[in-house]
């Protein structure tokens, strides 16, 4: 039996040290790393090598990491975790927003940093290991990432794509908040993060939901939200 190859990581970071730092450390736990501190170079590294993980500085010089972020959310569905010297919740919302599936600030500390990584994996391993699911006129495919409404290719995010399929894969069940973000960030609901709500809204413009009265992906007040599957 061939031993696996160790999983890709591209580290985005202008602070050679704290780049080097990151490098060494993963390196030692089994990880395959190579970096950059140039937010072009980055976006080319990710189209032509397809890392497994992106450790993105936010404030890199030129071409920001959010900027990165956004730019190859077209062609890149891998994990990406935006690191960043400020405590603000506007950039870790800004982050989220435009791709980003965690974000760490400054100082890194070097376990929280290796049981991020470890947890987009597995869930994004979970996700492509899982079978197509078929919703009359809506198809969900794990595989590619792709998301058909009678049979037109809806162009979603990855973000939103992961939003949708933890709630498809509980047809006809409330699924709270508090399970939304444990299942896509690992973490409980503080009762603050927004970007689940802003992601499910912009999932029923896509997926021809009502906005006013949703009938596909509905609220229950107080509750969550309820994937009806009898509404494609």
């Amino acid at each position: 039996m061939k031993n696996q190859s160790p999983k890709s990581v591209l580290i985005v970071e202008d602070d050679t040290e704290l780049q080097q730092w990151i490098a060494d450390y993963l390196t030692a736990k089994g990880f395959s790393c190579t970096c950059t501190e140039n937010g072009k170079d980055a976006v080319k590294l990710i189209s032509d090598t397809q890392p497994d993980v992106v450790l993105l500085d936010g404030a890199l010089p030129g071409l920001d990491g959010f900027e990165v972020c956004k730019a190859v959310r077209s062609f890149y569905n891998g994990a990406i975790i935006m690191i960043t010297a400020r405590d603000e919740e506007i950039d870790e919302v800004l982050g989220l927003e435009v791709g980003a599936d965690d974000y760490l600030i400054k100082p890194i500390r070097a376990r929280a940093l290796l049981t991020r990584i470890q947890k987009l994996l597995e869930k994004k391993e979970a996700v492509v290991s899982s079978k197509t699911l078929t919703f009359n006129n809506l198809v969900i495919d794990p595989h590619s990432q792709s998301v058909f409404l009678c049979g037109v290719d809806v162009k979603v995010t990855s973000k939103e794509f992961e939003v949708l399929w933890v709630l498809a894969s509980h047809p006809g069940e409330i699924v709270t908040r508090d399970t939304l973000l444990k299942e896509l960030r690992g973490y409980e609901f503080d009762g603050l993060d927004r970007s689940i709500d802003l992601r499910i809204s912009r999932i029923r413009k896509k997926l021809e939901d009502r906005t006013d009265d949703p009938y596909r992906i509905k609220t229950i007040w107080g509750k969550g939200y309820l994937f009806v599957k009898d509404a494609w």
